[in-house]
């Protein structure tokens, strides 16, 4: 019983209806919802917007995300894997396509 209750799909139903209910749950208790312009406006401090953008775009982050998914998944592997010439040839292609992402 208790495998079948750590299976991934039942694990994830289990954890998706304790939600539902939890949502529901804190439906009932939420005090109904009023309209105003101070919820559909944004919030700059009192100071006027800036003429540019503030971010130059998503690049910078994807850059970093595949850094560290790279990284996490290369130690996962190699920490998972015995102590091999594949490991190895492994670990020199990881460090080389992490610094083919540092270095541009």
């Amino acid at each position: 019983m208790e495998d079948f209750l750590l299976a991934p799909p039942i694990a994830f139903a289990i954890y998706l209806g304790l939600v539902g209910i939890l949502s529901g749950f804190g439906r009932v208790l939420a005090k109904p919802s009023e309209t105003s312009s101070a919820k559909s406006s944004t919030y700059a401090s009192g100071e006027a917007p800036p003429v540019r953008s503030a971010v130059p775009g998503y690049t910078p982050f994807f850059v970093i995300a595949l850094f560290f998914a790279i990284l996490h998944l290369g130690v996962l592997m190699l920490g998972s894997s015995n102590l091999s010439s594949t490991a190895g040839i492994y670990l020199v292609g990881l460090i080389l396509a992490l610094l083919a992402l540092i270095l541009g």
